[in-house]
């Protein structure tokens, strides 16, 4: 192979900065946002990798206002976010999973023009099991003419108005998936460098997968649609047969669906009739990535990016994937 053969490496750095052409005056100020999150996210994943060898297994004590209880690396995660996005100028508001109210920075500044939400640890009661985790996190701009005092309104925006979203999966690797609007881009943590570098580029999904991802256990609790489209699952579609993949944490399994197709499935049930998953924090970047990938996110009925959020940890179903599976789920709810 000779050196003209070889692709160039390309960072995420790099590539922010190129995608940032695309927002007029931005001059610098969003991939300074964005290094912010990536700068976390290794930070995290460090303490991940070390999880069983450092005091940051198990639980912290409190209880979050999920009603959950916090496991250490939570707290970490969410304090490591916190840090490094508090000193970006070009940020507001902070609002995560961890704490009941946003943190209002620096909105009173004509410099404030974000709003970064995040989950800064999805799955961590499966961290002590080695299980993967991960961070997700949506990036909305302060509205036009909107008063720095009116926090909701920076907030409560449907999932159309993110101007970048992504996730990061603390796996076998660690993969940085990212979106500014215009297709999705995932990038893999190279430990000899220390930088995340492009890995999978334009990711999309296929048209039909072979995977359904949902907790089974729950089955007898889902409404008769969702329980017609897994039978249809079983006898298969189109003459493909699929296999159960669930692994727990929504972000492990959504990467699996980004890129291997086929359905993740979060339904409602006779215990949570309002579904579990987190809107502004977790469905809604998650549904930004998926439709950027060419799949399909829903409630059920509605476009996930199209729910108006009328509070900061309100709850939704979710269905996320692709075209096949997703019209068939649409077909059984509807006749149900």
């Amino acid at each position: 192979m000779t050196a003209s053969d070889r692709k160039p490496i390309v960072t995420v750095q790099q590539h922010i900065l190129q995608d940032q052409r695309k927002f007029p005056g931005a001059s610098g100020e969003f991939s300074w946002l964005l290094s912010g999150v990536t700068l976390a996210t290794k930070m995290i994943q460090a303490k991940v990798q070390r999880a069983g060898l450092s005091d940051i297994l198990g639980e912290f004590g409190n209880v979050n206002v999920q009603g959950e209880i916090q496991q250490k690396l939570d707290v970490y995660a969410n304090e490591v976010l916190h840090h490094n996005l508090s000193v970006r100028e070009s940020i507001g508001i902070l609002a995560s999973e961890e704490n009941e109210k946003p943190i209002t920075i620096k909105h009173a500044t004509p410099d404030a023009k974000y709003a970064v939400i995040f989950d800064p640890l999805d799955g961590s009661s499966n961290i002590d099991v080695g299980v993967g985790v991960g961070t997700t996190f949506s990036i909305l701009k302060r509205p036009e003419n909107a008063d720095y005092h009116d926090v909701d309104r920076w907030l409560m925006q449907p999932g159309t108005k993110q101007v970048a979203a992504g996730y990061v999966v603390y796996g076998s690797s660690t993969i940085l998936v990212y979106s500014v609007g215009r297709g999705v881009h995932g990038f893999t943590l190279d430990p000899a460098i220390g930088a995340y570098v492009l890995s999978h580029e334009d990711m999309r999904m296929p048209e039909q997968g072979k995977y359904y991802s949902v907790n089974e256990a729950n089955r007898d609790s889902f409404s008769a649609g969702y329980q017609k489209f897994l039978d249809n699952l079983r006898h298969g579609l189109n003459g493909k047969r699929y296999s159960s993949r669930y692994i727990g944490s929504m972000v492990a399994d959504v990467h699996r669906t980004l890129l291997k197709g086929g359905i993740f499935l979060y339904p409602p049930t006779a215990e949570n009739p309002g579904g579990k998953l987190r809107l502004l924090y977790e469905a809604s970047p998650i549904a930004f990535l998926v439709e950027q990938a060419g799949g399909i996110a829903t409630d059920g009925f509605r476009r996930i990016l199209e729910i108006e959020p009328t509070s900061i940890h309100e709850r939704t179903p979710m269905a996320v994937g692709s075209r096949v599976e997703m019209e068939e789920l649409a077909r059984c709810l509807k006749e149900s």
